[in-house]
């Protein structure tokens, strides 16, 4: 069973799609929601495995709520806008369906994020944990443990991998999304559009800093509430 919510600011909209997801023996829902703001409130409270949600939204939009998300469900877009499709799937969204949303399209959708979260969730449970991965430097393929990695800064279009071990911190061509996806979310946690940290390395929390013992890195306003959490384990 796929626990899911819906979100759209349109009371007609947000009606029909509650009816289709009705329709989906595998799909839950579990909340709908006007606006992503009370979205983001349902997710910090209990697991959410699918998100359909509008992209114009009054405040923060579809899209935005999506790239501010550290740890986020899979995401089919239903808009009526044709133009973000490109950039929806950089933020790898299962689906991007225009309004009106035939009701075999929108079931296709949901049959293939139902096929993802099988996959993912028989492949965990086949394969043991991962302790490491690997980073391409220098045209060679460098192994690193989790363990070892202390944090990890974002330089652009490359990122710096702070380590443990006594040598020079890696540079790799990778995006922060990228190596956020190869750490276990477990043991690491994103505090800042720039920084990411290994929680076992954290010292001491600040209302706008971490550290890690001299080292100070500066907490983002959106990733308050998951630095807060951490506190509550």
């Amino acid at each position: 069973m796929l626990r899911c919510i819906a979100v759209d600011d349109e009371p007609l909209a947000l009606a029909l799609l509650q009816d289709n997801i009705s329709k989906l023996p595998y799909l839950q829902l579990v909340a709908s929601c006007a606006n992503a703001l009370e979205a983001i409130k349902v997710m910090q409270e209990q697991p959410v495995d699918l998100m359909f949600i509008d992209i114009q939204m009054p405040g923060l939009t579809g899209l935005q709520l999506i790239e501010t998300m550290v740890h986020k469900p899979m995401v089919i877009l239903i808009t009526a806008y044709k133009q973000y499709a490109l950039e929806s799937y950089n933020l790898d969204v299962v689906d991007y369906l225009v309004k009106p949303v035939p009701l075999e399209r929108f079931i296709a959708a949901c049959n293939k994020a139902y096929e993802l979260y099988r996959l993912r969730n028989s492949s965990a449970a086949d394969k043991k944990p991962a302790t490491y991965f690997f980073v391409n430097v220098d045209y060679s393929l460098l192994k690193i443990s989790f363990a070892d990695v202390i944090w990890v800064e974002g330089l652009r279009d490359y990122i710096k991998i702070h380590l443990k071990s006594p040598q020079k911190p890696v540079v790799v061509r990778m995006s922060m999304r990228s190596i956020e996806d190869e750490l276990p979310p477990s043991d690491f946690i994103r505090i800042h559009k720039s920084y990411l940290v290994a929680i076992e390395s954290i010292t001491a929390i600040k209302k706008s800093s971490v550290f890690m013992g001299d080292i100070e890195l500066p907490v983002g306003d959106t990733y308050r509430d998951a630095i807060e959490a951490i506190t509550r384990r």
